[in-house]
């Protein structure tokens, strides 16, 4: 399956289980973003982690296709992989707007994410980013650059790894390392596909 024909898109967003869509655990809820539970199908046998769910609307509301879901998705589609088969969650559930405790409110937004998984059960798992390989994996010292083109279970769960869409967009030499990273998930996906 080649990108031709698909362009980047704002994908359906997933709303949060009832009773969570006011959560203040965190305290990002002061930050003054909305909760974004995930986007794509709930469904997907790929799950992806981001950091945090970025900007779905501009300032006046209007669904906005910020760079990181505009770049993730070319990689994606360029490397064979469909709308249908993804589903993006992140570690924190809203967007920070200003300062606050990363560690400590990493580790209190986790506590969602580990609920997702294990309610979804994807077949496999991409991180991408540092914030997202630390937080997943439970290792503060990881990096993308040392754990990518390979497999790894941090949940018990087949997990690979890439550098983040907008660090991609912003060092353009990263792409091609990107791409690869893709084409790796989306060949042992399309195999585990025919066993």
């Amino acid at each position: 399956m080649s990108m031709e024909g698909k362009c980047p898109t704002i994908w359906l967003e997933e709303q949060p289980p009832a009773g969570l869509e006011n959560c203040t655990d965190c305290g990002l809820y002061q930050h003054g973003s909305r909760m974004v539970w995930g986007e794509g199908n709930p469904q997907a046998p790929i799950m992806i982690v981001l950091d945090n769910p970025g900007a779905r609307e501009d300032r006046e509301g209007q669904p906005l296709l910020c760079g990181t879901r505009e770049t993730m998705q070319k990689a994606l589609y360029a490397a064979g992989l469909d709308q249908q088969d993804l589903y993006v969650t992140y570690i924190l559930k809203r967007r920070p707007t200003k300062a606050y405790d990363k560690t400590a409110t990493r580790a209190i937004c986790m506590q969602h994410l580990l609920a997702q998984l294990d309610s979804k059960a994807p077949q496999m798992v991409v991180c991408l980013g540092n914030v997202a390989v630390q937080s997943f994996f439970g290792e503060p010292e990881a990096e993308v650059k040392t754990l990518r083109q390979a497999w790894h279970s941090p949940r018990g769960v087949k997990t690979a790894v890439s550098y983040h869409p907008l660090a991609v967009r912003r060092r353009p030499n990263l792409w091609s390392y990107f791409l690869k990273d893709w084409e790796f998930v989306a060949a042992a996906y399309k195999e585990q596909a025919l066993q």
